[in-house]
């Protein structure tokens, strides 16, 4: 426990110290050269790709990514299980001009706000009120206009591992407006980044990308459809991994919803 906390503390010094300067770097450039925005997205590839290669050899946590030829080759929605940053980071080498969906707050930070205008993030208004969703699919249908793939979190923020699912519903709104084919994405993260833990745990950690959901379906069966896809499939791989072992403790809690999941999918007939 004392050596993995150790562990977590350098990569968490590693993940601030060398994000801050590359914040700095992009939200500079973003401003005075905004042509060079596809060094921009390769700046943002290489940070995504350092912090995998810190939480590898850092703390202990594999990637492993499936699923790369359900993405469609056009415009598309990816919403994904959101359980840590790490969500974050294997997604990315995976879309090509990624659109990711976020708090306007964020993109009112220095430097990290411009850098994530410029590559084409999605605010999200919260203070805006019934204003707010309008002006973030007119920003959304804008970007699958030009062939980027909007990310989403459906849940909003991160959850921890077989929490009872809390989707909202922006994504249907998206799914209604933008008439273009969504991707579920299943992942099983935060079994080793909580979200609220300071101390990370070596492992694998894996993400699918699930069979796309096309368009035109009404709004309560997509929205039935894409949470019956992303929940099953991860809890069929949270309880895989689970089986084979976990280097961190299992709380109680935990304990009870792996049981009680296991439950579940047997029996409505989808054992893991």
């Amino acid at each position: 426990m004392i050596v993995q906390a150790i562990r977590s503390a350098v990569f968490y010094a590693l993940y601030f110290l060398h994000t801050m300067p590359l914040a700095i770097v992009m939200g500079l450039m973003a401003k005075i050269a905004p042509q060079l925005k596809p060094i921009g997205r390769g700046i943002a590839q290489y940070w995504g790709d350092s912090n995998l290669f810190f939480l590898r050899w850092v703390v202990g946590i594999r990637t492993v990514v499936t699923g790369q030829e359900n993405i469609p080759q056009e415009g598309c929605i990816i919403g994904a299980k959101h359980q840590s940053d790490w969500d974050i980071f294997a997604i990315l080498p995976y879309v090509d001009e990624p659109a990711f969906i976020a708090k306007k707050e964020l993109l009112d930070i220095p430097f990290f706000g411009w850098c994530a205008r410029w590559i084409n993030t999605v605010p999200v208004d919260r203070k805006k009120g019934k204003e707010a969703m309008p002006l973030m699919l007119e920003h959304a249908r804008g970007s699958v206009a030009q062939g980027h793939k909007v990310i989403i979190f459906p849940e909003g923020t991160r959850r921890a591992p077989l929490d009872v699912p809390a989707y909202r519903s922006g994504i249907v709104k998206l799914y209604m407006a933008l008439n273009v084919p969504v991707v579920p994405v299943a992942l099983t993260s935060g079994l080793y980044w909580g979200r609220n833990s300071p101390v990370l745990w070596p492992g694998t950690a894996r993400a699918k990308f699930l069979e796309p959901i096309p368009p035109g379906l009404p709004a309560e069966e997509f929205q039935r459809t894409l949470i019956d896809r992303i929940e099953t499939e991860t809890n069929k791989m949270i309880l895989e991994d689970a089986r084979k072992g976990l280097a961190r403790p299992i709380s109680p809690r935990l304990g009870a919803r792996l049981a009680e999941v296991e439950a579940e999918l047997a029996a409505a007939g989808k054992t893991a």
